[in-house]
C-alpha cells in the first residue's frame, strides 16, 4: 500500500475496513497530520545510515515515512490486532520488522545488538500518555544503547521534563530526564492532528544522551535524595529527606541533611525544588557516606 496514511481520510478508511477502534488500555491516538511526521524524523535526523526503534506504530502511519528515511525500522507493538493491518500498510517496506510485545518487557540491549551491531539506536515515537514516564525511564537508563529518542508525548510532561528550578512543573521527572538526555522542543502539535483527538495538546521532544553525565555524583544517592525531596515537596529539604530518603535501609538525619547543604552554603530551610541538578549532584557527594 503505497498511499500515505498520514491523513484524515486513508487512516478512516483503514480503520473502518478492519473495524478498528482506537483501544484506551493502549492510549491509542492516530496521527493524521503528514506534515507533524516529516517534522519528527527532520528533528530526530533521520538518515540511511540509521536503525531506528519505534514504539507503537499503530496503522503504520509514522512507519512509512520512517521506512523511506531510515536504513532500518524496528517497530515494538503490543496491540496483536492490528496484525493483519500493518501486513497491508507496510506491505512495500521491506525495512521494516515487528517485534509483538510490550515495550517495558523488551530487552532493548538485545535489539540494539541484534539490529544494529551494538551501535546506538534512534528512538521515534507518539507515545501513549498513561505510559510515557515508564517508558522514557526505560529508555534513558539504557546505557550507549539510544543516541537520540524523540517522542510525541502530553504537553504538561514536556514542560515538566524541560522545566528548572523554582517552576511549579519542576520535580522529579525533570531532573531524571536532563540527568541522561538535553531536552530540546520541537513542536506543539493540537488535538486536531488526531483521531480521536485526545483532550489536550501534545508536544515533541527530542532528548540527546549524553556520552557520560553532566554532573559528578553518586547516582543511586542522588536519586534517592531526589525522591525523597519530591514525594513530599511541601516540606523543607532536610524535613523531607529526613522523612523519606531510604537507600538499602540506611536513613539520613536532618542534622546531617541541614550540615551538608550548610557547607553547599545552602539554608537549612531550602526546598528540593529550588536545588539544581548540579546542587542535586553536590549533595550527593556530601551526605550517606
Amino acid at each position: 500500500m503505497r498511499e500515505i496514511l498520514a491523513s484524515p481520510g486513508a487512516t478512516r478508511y483503514i480503520l473502518e475496513k478492519y473495524g478498528i477502534k482506537a483501544r484506551k488500555k493502549y492510549g491509542q491516538n492516530f496521527l493524521i497530520d503528514a506534515g507533524v511526521i516529516r517534522n519528527i524524523i527532520d528533528a530526530a535526523e533521520i538518515n540511511k545510515d540509521d536503525c531506528v526503534l519505534e514504539i507503537g506504530p499503530g496503522i503504520g502511519s509514522m512507519t512509512q515515512l520512517l521506512s523511506e528515511a531510515a536504513g532500518q525500522v524496528i517497530c515494538v507493538e503490543i496491540d496483536e490486532g492490528l496484525r493483519p493491518v500493518l501486513a497491508e500498510t507496510l506491505e512495500d517496506c521491506g525495512n521494516v520488522k515487528i517485534l509483538w510485545q510490550d515495550i517495558l518487557k523488551t530487552d532493548l540491549r538485545a535489539v540494539c545488538e541484534e539490529s544494529n551491531g551494538g551501535r546506538p539506536l534512534k528512538v521515534v515515537a507518539n507515545l501513549p500518555y498513561y505510559v510515557t514516564t515508564p517508558i522514557l525511564m526505560q529508555l534513558l537508563e539504557q546505557e550507549k544503547v539510544f543516541s537520540s529518542i524523540t517522542v510525541m508525548v502530553q504537553k504538561e510532561v514536556a514542560d515538566r521534563i524541560r522545566s528548572g528550578p523554582g517552576h511549579k512543573e519542576y520535580g522529579a521527572l525533570s531532573l531524571a530526564v536532563q540527568y541522561y538526555a538535553q531536552p530540546e522542543a520541537v513542536m506543539t502539535v493540537p488535538p486536531h492532528c488526531f483521531i480521536p483527538r485526545p483532550g489536550v495538546d501534545s508536544s515533541v521532544l527530542c532528548l540527546k544522551a549524553y556520552a557520560e553525565p553532566p554532573v559528578e555524583c553518586r547516582e543511586k544517592v542522588m536519586f534517592a535524595l531526589i525522591r525523597a525531596a519530591f514525594n513530599q515537596r511541601r516540606k523543607t529539604l532536610a524535613n523531607a529527606v529526613s522523612h523519606g530518603y531510604c537507600l538499602e535501609g540506611r536513613k539520613i538525619s536532618r542534622e546531617e541533611v541541614t550540615g551538608a547543604l550548610e557547607k553547599m552554603g545552602l539554608p537549612a530551610a531550602i526546598r528540593g525544588e529550588a536545588l539544581s541538578l548540579e546542587q542535586f549532584a553536590q549533595l550527593s557527594l556530601l551526605i550517606d557516606l
